[in-house]
C-alpha cells in the first residue's frame, strides 16, 4: 500500500499585521521528500501519528510536503500554491490513500477556506481516493471539507495534548476502511455561535460538557466525534463553532449527534463567552495576592493566535502599579536584542523595549518602554519543550538577551515563541517557581506547566492582534447572524 502524506498547516489571523510567506513555514521553508518524512515521523505532530499507523499497516508513506508556520496574517497566494503543488503532483503519480494533516483555519491571500481548497484539489484528481484529515480543534470547519475527505478528526483537549493521538485515529480509521470493515459517513452542523478561547478549556464549563457529549456518543458507536470551537480571529465564512461525527454506514445517526450537540452550544452560548475587566483593576487584585507565583496572562499578544508579541501594555501596568519580583517575556524586539548583545552581559543599560508595532487600528498602545538594567544573559535562542503541549518540539527564538532592571527580569528575543513550558524561563537562567510575579502571552496552553506552579492566575485584558475582545475588530466576511457579534 502506497499512501502520500502532507503537513500543510496555517491558524491564519486575518487582522494580524506579520505575514506569512513561503519561508515561515518551518524554519526557512518547507520540507519536501525524505526529508519532510525524517523530521515529522519523530515529531509531536499529528502526522507522527498518521505515519506510525501506516508503518503498523505495513504501508509505505511518502510525505510530498511538509510545512507549519506561525499564525499570521492571511497565507501568501504562492505560498499555498507551491504546497498544495506539491502534495496533488505526487497524488497523480499514483497512491492507495492520502493522509493530510492541517488545522482547518487557513484563509490565504486569495482564498478563504484554505483546506477546502485542497482537499477538492485532491478529489479532482482522483474522485474515489480515500483521504484522511487530522485537524485542530480551533479549525473553523466547511462544508466543503467535509464533503471532500473520507474520515477527519480533530482534538479533543485544549491545551492540545492528544495531537500525535489524533493523526493515528484519522489514519486508523481510514486504514480500517480500506480493508473493508467499515464505512465511514460523516455528519456537519455549524452552532451559529463564535465562542471565546478562553472558554474552550477542555477541562471546564460548558466546553467540558459538550466534550462528554463527543464522547458519550462515541461510547455508543460512532467511530469519532470532533467539536471544534473555531478560531474567532479568521474573519471567514466559515468561522465559528462546528461538529463533526464519523459513524459506521449510518448518516442519519450522523446527523442526529451533530444537531444534538449543535442545540446544546445554541443553548449555552453565553457560557462561552467572557466579560473582560479593566487592565488596572487586574493588577490591582494581583497585587494584592502575597504568595506567587502569580501568573499574569497576556491573552491579547499571544504570537500563537497571530500577536506580534512586543505589546508592552501588560508590563506597563504591572511596573504602574507597583508589582516588584516580576519575570516576564519573551518580547520580540531584534533591535534591542543587538544593542544589549553589543553592550555585553554585566552591562548597564538604558533603551527603548518593545512597541515597534502599530497598534493603532485595534486602539493603540502605550508603545515602547524606556527600561534600565544590567544584561544578565545572552543565550542562542534554542530549547527543547519538555512539558506535556508540544513535547519534544525545538524551539529557536533566535538570539535572546535577559535584562534585570531589579524589579522585573526581561527576556527580550529575535523571535516570537508562546511560553509553553517552563523551559521558556529556565533556558535563560531564570527559575519561574521563585517569582512572585509571571507575565506571559499565553491563552490556555500553559495551563498544564505555569498553571501547575501557580498559586493565582489572572487573564489581563492587555493590547494586541490576538485580543478576544471582539469589538476591537472590524468583522467583514463571517456568516450572520453569528453569537456573540449579532445578539
Amino acid at each position: 500500500m502506497k499512501i502520500v502524506a502532507a503537513t500543510i498547516a496555517h491558524e491564519t489571523n486575518t487582522f494580524s499585521p506579520i505575514p506569512t510567506r513561503l519561508a515561515d513555514f518551518f524554519d526557512d521553508g518547507p520540507l519536501y521528500g525524505r526529508e519532510a518524512y525524517d523530521f515529522v515521523r519523530g515529531s509531536g505532530r499529528s502526522m507522527a501519528g498518521m505515519i506510525a499507523a501506516a508503518e503498523a499497516a505495513g504501508a509505505t508513506v511518502h510525505l510530498a510536503v511538509a510545512g507549519s508556520a506561525n499564525p499570521a496574517r492571511a497565507v501568501d497566494e504562492d505560498a499555498f500554491e507551491i504546497m498544495s503543488a506539491a502534495l496533488c503532483n505526487a497524488v497523480r503519480e499514483g497512491c492507495d490513500a492520502v493522509f493530510l494533516e492541517m488545522h482547518g483555519a487557513m484563509v490565504t491571500s486569495h482564498l478563504d477556506d484554505g483546506e477546502g481548497e485542497i482537499l477538492a484539489r485532491v478529489r479532482a484528481i482522483n474522485p474515489h481516493i480515500p483521504i484522511a484529515v487530522a485537524l485542530d480543534l480551533h479549525g473553523n470547519i466547511s462544508r466543503r471539507t467535509i464533503e471532500n475527505c473520507t474520515t477527519l478528526v480533530g482534538y479533543k483537549t485544549y491545551p492540545h495534548i492528544d495531537i500525535v493521538e489524533t493523526g493515528r485515529r484519522a489514519a486508523e480509521t481510514l486504514l480500517a476502511a480500506l480493508r473493508g470493515e467499515i464505512a465511514p459517513t460523516l455528519a456537519y452542523a455549524h452552532c451559529g455561535t463564535m465562542p471565546n478561547m478562553l472558554r474552550m478549556a477542555t477541562d471546564r464549563g460548558a466546553m467540558a460538557e459538550v466534550m462528554a457529549m463527543a464522547k458519550e456518543a462515541e461510547n455508543a458507536g460512532a467511530l469519532a466525534v470532533s467539536i471544534f470551537g473555531g478560531f474567532p480571529l479568521a474573519d471567514s465564512r466559515f468561522t465559528g463553532m462546528s461538529v463533526v461525527a464519523m459513524t459506521d454506514n449510518d448518516p442519519e445517526t450522523a446527523q442526529r449527534i451533530c444537531d444534538r450537540i449543535k442545540s446544546f452550544a445554541w443553548e449555552r452560548r453565553a457560557d462561552f463567552q467572557v466579560a473582560f475587566e479593566p487592565l488596572d483593576t487586574t493588577m490591582i487584585r494581583a497585587a494584592a495576592i502575597i504568595a506567587g507565583p502569580v501568573i499574569l496572562v497576556d491573552h491579547a499578544d499571544n504570537c500563537n493566535s497571530g500577536g506580534t508579541q512586543d505589546s508592552m501594555d501588560v508590563i506597563d501596568a504591572a511596573l504602574r502599579h507597583g508589582l516588584d519580583g516580576i519575570a516576564a517575556g519573551p518580547i520580540a524586539d531584534a533591535e534591542a536584542v543587538a544593542a544589549m548583545i553589543e553592550a555585553g552581559v554585566g552591562a548597564d543599560v538604558e533603551l527603548a523595549i518593545g512597541g515597534k508595532t502599530d497598534f493603532s487600528p485595534i486602539g493603540g498602545s502605550c508603545g515602547a518602554l524606556v527600561l534600565r538594567g544590567i544584561v544578565r544573559t545572552i543565550s542562542d535562542g534554542r530549547f527543547t519543550v519538555k512539558g506535556p503541549v508540544f513535547t519534544g518540539s525545538k524551539v529557536a527564538l533566535g538570539r535572546t538577551v535577559v535584562l534585570d532592571t531589579g524589579r522585573l527580569k526581561l527576556i527580550v528575543s529575535e523571535g516570537r515563541c508562546e511560553p509553553l513550558d517552563l523551559a521558556m524561563f529556565r533556558f535563560v537562567g531564570i527559575e519561574p517557581t521563585e517569582q512572585r510575579y509571571l507575565i506571559i502571552k499565553s491563552k490556555i496552553q500553559y495551563r498544564p506547566t505555569f498553571g501547575a506552579i501557580a498559586t493565582e492566575v489572572l487573564d489581563c485584558n492587555g493590547v494586541g492582534f490576538a485580543s478576544l475582545d471582539y469589538t476591537k475588530f472590524k468583522f467583514e466576511r463571517i456568516t450572520r447572524p453569528l453569537y456573540p457579534l449579532d445578539s
